[in-house]
């Protein structure tokens, strides 16, 4: 069960320089990566389930500010 100020540790954590750094890095491999068309079911749902983690991190980081 997260804390109660989980999204001040996450806006905390990644608003640093090296938190940014990561959460770009994060980005680039998961929503900006673009599939081919010739991605299988399987890599899709991989890729949709970390680009929704990045999305809930990036959420995360906004509420607590």
């Amino acid at each position: 069960m997260p804390t109660p100020d989980i999204e001040k540790y996450y806006a905390r954590v990644f608003k640093s320089p090296d938190g940014k750094i990561v959460l770009s890095h994060l980005r680039q491999i998961t929503i900006e990566r673009v599939l081919g068309a010739d991605a299988s079911d399987a890599l899709l749902r991989t890729i949709e389930g970390q680009r929704t983690l990045v999305h809930q991190i990036e959420q995360l980081i906004q509420r607590g500010e």
